[in-house]
């Protein structure tokens, strides 16, 4: 039985991270690591504490608590970490960058110190495509492309990025990293594109789009990626990275209008409003790599992708009515207050 610790496990990737791995590798105990920030929701994994009560459990630590995070080392002898922990939206970092250097950097700073200091055997770092930047029309993301993020975000997740290649050159530790595109899904958090114009469109609000809606993004079904991050856990060699992407490159527009067509909607509820500063003009995953090493490559294409996940919120209506109303905050006081 192989001890693994998920940080980040009641966010979108990470809760569907969680349910991939119990699922599938019946071989695994699982403890899920979250600090249930506003992105974070208990909900999310109830049903996982019934399903698995031998090979999963919830701990709610916050990565950079140094003196929390090697408690729950110390206890549990981890011999896989996986870090999906990270403040992750954009606009959000644009108006406060502190928040997303203590948790993105900080955090996986104190993950790394702990991972050597208990001898971990394998650590995967889970990073995203805007570390390298913007592309103009043409190319894809190589891995071996220097690092040039434009957002507060993308730095902090570049950052962390550096110190993972740091712990393996300067302690021996055995760590991957994996960058990904856009993914969608069920129970991403609302404030997202595709969930956000779903949830508008069903109410008949306003869309905004970022300026002209060009900006093209490469977008991947979460599914897609959560297994290829347990492949490279599994088989990644020690210091690589391995890109995963979608091969379903949208501009923005098109991903509005098709979430319209789908809900009969039309474009009138569109509404273009101010760029974003710094906006990256357009993502485009490589991985051409993890598929030749690894043998992994996307299975969802992007209609039937974005047709699954519409309807995924439209009846999980009750989810994100909580969410929107700020009362999935309190569940974890409910549950646990007197546990």
């Amino acid at each position: 039985m192989a001890k693994v610790l998920v940080t980040g496990g009641c966010g979108f990737i990470g809760t569907n991270l969680l349910k991939y791995i119990l699922a599938n590798r019946p071989d695994w105990e699982v403890v899920n690591l979250d600090l249930l920030t506003y992105a974070g929701n208990l909900e999310n994994t109830l049903e996982l504490e019934k399903l698995y009560p031998q090979r999963y459990s919830f701990v709610r630590a916050d990565i950079a608590d140094a003196e929390t995070i090697d408690t729950v080392f110390q206890e549990h002898a981890f011999d896989l970490v996986m870090n999906l922990a990270a403040e992750s939206h954009v606009d959000r970092s644009i108006e406060n960058a502190g928040v997303f250097i203590r948790t993105n950097v900080l955090g996986v700073q104190v993950l790394l110190d702990a991972a050597v200091k208990y001898s971990v055997k394998k650590f995967l770092h889970v990073s995203t495509d805007e570390v390298y930047g913007s592309l103009g029309s043409e190319g894809r993301f190589r891995e071996d492309l220097p690092l040039a993020p434009n957002s507060p975000y993308s730095a902090s997740k570049a950052a962390a990025d550096l110190l993972v290649r740091a712990y393996i050159k300067t302690y021996g530790l055995d760590a991957v990293i994996t960058r990904c595109s856009n993914n969608y899904g069920p129970y991403q958090f609302p404030e997202k594109l595709i969930p956000l114009m779903v949830v508008n469109a069903y109410h008949e609000r306003e869309l905004p789009v970022y300026g002209d809606g060009k900006n093209v993004r490469d977008w991947i079904y979460v599914e897609d990626h959560c297994r290829g991050i347990v492949m490279v856990a599994e088989q990644g060699e020690c210091g690589e990275i391995y890109n995963m992407g979608g091969d379903a490159e949208k501009e923005n527009i098109q991903i509005v209008r098709s979430i319209l067509g789908h809900l009969g909607k039309t474009d009138d509820l569109i509404r273009y409003v101010k760029d974003r500063p710094g906006h990256d003009f357009r993502y485009a995953m490589d991985f051409s790599k993890i598929e030749s090493e690894l043998g992994w490559s996307p299975e969802y294409d992007f209609t039937g992708g974005i047709s699954r996940t519409i309807d995924w919120y439209l009846n999980n209506k009750p989810w994100w009515e909580r969410i929107l109303s700020g009362d999935y905050q309190n569940y974890y006081e409910r549950m646990y207050a007197n546990r």
